[in-house]
């Protein structure tokens, strides 16, 4: 649903969300500026994609350029360096309190990104499983010792149905679920059936795009990433940490770029896997958004077609 409306007198948060490639990012800075033409107050944008978060990771995460906002503030950009661990439970009270601060100054919040439990765990009462940092301990440590495939032994004896839905590939996921699993909890976060938006007011708007067009668009940005360096973004980043990363070393196409420098991809089976993944990951941000209540979804990232009521 799609309309324009007398723009909103009080500060508001906005969450733009949406796959990889649908826009979001330019909407945000249209959003910015119309909403101070209109109402009278600044607005001033939080990052919602995980990847985005980590210093130095610009090209594979096609993060804006500070030259390009425009004046604008941005914030949770740059937030954590590559060897460290950026997490859900992280980042929700550090996001909400930027948001507080944004709202507290009087200015509109614009949170902006694709990664959807980011994005939940910021909009939405969203709570998370139990955490335990000696059992974390132990075992990453016999993940270490024995590789991946005790650990999916012992969660499939635990909790069967999270040894069947977890990736299997991605070992700090199974560590967590088995660890979860262990405390007694549930294994898998999930959006509840009818999420509460944490702020009152808040305003939900949806990109999206035809997927034939979607995949041509996706496809040709793995190209561009490496057409403009990010070997070289990666190589730079080696003495950074990344390849100490749990996180960012796993990054759609850090991970593929890493592996080209090691000599275990060429540079064409890197851009063709990422590409792949790339494609995948957009369809489950496709599925986990159109469960959100209440999201005005444009076709187009158009910015005079958001309401402002």
């Amino acid at each position: 649903m799609t309309g324009t409306v007398a723009a909103a007198d009080t500060p508001r948060l906005w969450a733009l969300v949406g796959a990889t490639g649908t826009g979001k990012t330019a909407l945000s800075l249209a959003l910015a500026e119309r909403l101070r033409e209109t109402s009278g107050r600044r607005a001033e944008i939080v990052n919602a994609d995980a990847m985005q978060l980590y210093r130095g990771m610009e090209i594979g995460t096609a993060k804006i350029p500070e030259r390009e906002r425009r004046g604008i503030p941005h914030h949770l950009f740059d937030a954590v360096d590559p060897e460290q661990e950026a997490t859900v439970a992280w980042y929700q009270p550090v996001a909400r309190e930027v948001i507080a601060q944004i709202l507290d100054r009087g200015h509109h919040a614009i949170l902006v990104g694709g990664s959807g439990l980011y994005v939940s765990s910021a909009i939405f009462d969203f709570r998370f499983p139990p955490r335990d940092a000696a059992l974390r301990a132990e075992l990453d440590a016999e993940l270490e010792r024995s590789g991946v495939e005790p650990l999916l032994e012992r969660l499939r004896a635990v909790d069967p149905s999270a040894a069947a839905s977890v990736d299997a590939r991605n070992p700090r996921r199974v560590v967590r679920a088995l660890e979860v699993a262990l405390l007694g909890g549930e294994a898998q976060v999930v959006l509840p059936q009818a999420p509460q938006p944490w702020l009152p007011g808040t305003r939900i708007v949806g990109t999206a795009g035809e997927r034939t067009e979607l995949v041509a668009r996706l496809d040709r940005r793995v190209e561009a990433m490496w057409a403009d360096g990010l070997l070289d973004e990666v190589r730079d980043l080696i003495p950074r940490g990344i390849e100490r990363g749990k996180t960012a070393s796993r990054a759609i196409g850090y991970a593929q770029a890493l592996a080209q420098l090691r000599g275990e991809l060429s540079e064409a089976a890197a851009v063709a896997e990422t590409q792949a993944l790339t494609r995948r990951y957009a369809r489950r941000q496709v599925s986990w958004f159109k469960r959100y209540p209440g999201v005005d979804w444009l076709t187009e990232p158009d910015v005079a077609r958001i309401r402002l009521d």
